[in-house]
């Protein structure tokens, strides 16, 4: 008889026991599990608020290389005006007397209203000529740096964003970090009932539990939309940088015949349109990058909930 009622006593407490290990290494798991996820989540964000920068600054120097190039196109437009004015001049004179001054000062009123300036000869023309030609030559020079600042910003905001993505780890971190957050929650009415304080079981649950809502793949799919605008603007901007170097060589310039005014006309087009293009590319990669931010803080707030708790 008292060997029965020791086994019944045994067992009586043996569910007790066995609620204890359950509970506590559930407890336990769920440390192990969701500890160090707001650090990983953090390196994100940092990586996403500098890429976020650095594609900001491709998208004003792009913005930079458009304006520049428009102001070299209207250079270029005054240039040409000016050598046929001189071209006109000289058939003038070739076919009739020499110009007085205020003739020639007639015949330049036109250029002068639309310009805004005040050539009185021919030198005047010459020289202004001359000095327009300088300042387009350097526009372009300064087309071609914009645009190839632009590209290299571009070409590591590609990079960074391609490396900037919930990793297998992070993932398989958080898969993780959810299973035993359910495993604590099953464990909790059974360890209430054994009288046990679950206090702070339940905080667990109630912070941690959060992760069930987190989207991880808004973040990855907001680092593959910064980082396809980013290749982009690199190709653009590739190409807009090596055909404005060509429209502004001495090679194009010099080239006066009419094919090759025409041509010069058509890189500098080009040049411009890459460079607007090369923006547009910028633009998009840093709102990319600027709601991939938002989409990390999402999670990141859920992990430091969490890790305040567990702490």
């Amino acid at each position: 008889m008292r060997k029965l009622v020791s086994i019944l006593a045994c067992m009586s407490v043996f569910p007790a026991f066995a609620a204890d290990i359950s509970f506590q290494d559930a407890l336990r798991a769920t440390y192990a599990a969701c500890v160090g996820i707001d650090d990983e989540l953090s390196d994100l964000k940092t990586m996403a608020g500098i890429n976020t920068a650095i594609t900001g600054v491709g998208a004003a120097t792009g913005a930079g290389a458009t304006v520049v190039g428009i102001v070299k196109t209207s250079k270029d437009a005054k240039a040409a005006h000016l050598e046929e004015i001189l071209k006109q001049i000289d058939e003038m004179s070739k076919n009739s007397r020499t110009l007085t001054a205020s003739e020639t000062e007639t015949f330049l009123s036109e250029f002068n209203a639309a310009y805004e300036t005040a050539i009185k000869d021919k030198k005047g023309v010459e020289s202004e000529l001359e000095k327009t030609v300088s300042q387009s030559k350097k526009l372009g020079n300064w087309r071609t740096g914009l645009m190839a600042g632009s590209t290299a910003t571009n070409l590591a905001g590609a990079i960074i964003a391609g490396t900037n993505k919930v990793d297998a780890d992070l993932k398989t971190q958080i898969e993780t970090c959810k299973m035993a957050v359910n495993q604590l929650r099953n464990t909790i009415m059974q360890a209430r009932m054994d009288g046990y304080d679950v206090t702070e079981a339940q905080e667990i649950v109630s912070a941690c539990g959060d992760y069930e809502f987190a989207d991880l793949s808004k973040i990855d799919n907001r680092a593959k939309g910064a980082m396809i605008s980013s290749v982009v603007g690199t190709a653009t901007g590739l190409t807009g940088t090596i055909v404005s170097a060509s429209a502004n060589s001495d090679k194009t310039r010099d080239n006066n015949t009419d094919a090759g005014k025409q041509h010069e006309k058509n890189l500098n087009t080009a040049s411009n349109v890459l460079a607007g293009a090369t923006t547009a590319a910028s633009v998009t990669a840093t709102v990319f990058n600027a709601t991939q931010i938002k989409a990390i803080k999402r999670v990141a707030e859920i992990a430091e909930k969490c890790t305040g708790v567990l702490k």
